[in-house]
């Protein structure tokens, strides 16, 4: 399954894409490490995690997906691999939720890849999956990653304390959330309208000295760390 908006292409992780992926996770370590999922100190009676390998990876998220727990993409823009977007924890039931992660390459960020992802992947959720809430979870400091959600309009919920164990401690999470009536016609239409006015606001009036503000960086957000948050895979 292939989704795609203009420049910005959602597609099945694969792993013959291992050398690309390194390399971008591998050049943009100081921008995604202070939003990167960690493992906690093991406990006396909890099992010792590892950081699985890229093929572990994959693997991995091909079978949480076969079982409809997961929906693991790579990120494409103007044809190359430029970050990884997963769905995962997705419940049925009296639930029908899943949360979103994500990392995007720090040299398109700005230019509305991170908001157009995230964007196909709810209309996705909502519309052909079936599910009825998406959230995303994402540190109070990650103001890049804030801005993503900003934009298109999900709702703030809260805090949830010491929620995830992000660049090496337990740290708070703000809790981001849209349903499907929330957004009725697609989140995708009601991002290209944002484009369009933030467009508008920053246009170079005549006579001006330049625009009236630069777009913010599509960051990064994150979730519990399992095998599928890779490293680089903020939080």
């Amino acid at each position: 399954m292939v989704l795609a908006d203009g420049d910005v292409v959602l597609r099945p992780i694969k792993l013959r894409d291992q050398r690309v992926w390194r390399e971008v996770n591998r050049r943009n370590r100081d921008w995604l490490r202070p939003w990167e999922a960690t493992i906690p100190p093991p406990t006396p009676s909890g099992p010792i995690i590892h950081r699985p390998t890229y093929r572990q990876m994959v693997r991995h998220l091909r079978s949480e997906a076969a079982a409809g727990r997961m929906l693991p993409f790579v990120i494409e823009y103007q044809g190359r691999l430029v970050g990884q977007l997963t769905v995962a924890g997705i419940t049925w039931g009296s639930m029908c939720s899943g949360h979103v992660g994500y990392w995007v390459d720090e040299t398109v960020a700005g230019r509305g890849v991170m908001p157009t992802a995230v964007a196909l992947a709810v209309d996705h959720c909502f519309r052909a999956v079936g599910l009825h809430r998406i959230e995303v979870c994402i540190r109070p400091e990650n103001r890049p990653s804030r801005r993503v959600v900003e934009k298109l309009g999900f709702r703030e919920e809260g805090i949830r304390p010491r929620y995830l164990h992000i660049d090496g401690a337990w740290r708070d999470h703000m809790v981001f959330a849209l349903t499907a009536e929330e957004v009725p016609e697609g989140l995708l239409p009601r991002w290209r309208r944002e484009r369009t006015r933030e467009a508008r606001r920053t246009e170079r009036p005549a006579g001006g000295t330049g625009p009236a503000g630069a777009p913010d960086a599509s960051g990064a957000s994150g979730r519990p760390w399992n095998p599928q948050n890779t490293p680089g895979n903020p939080g």
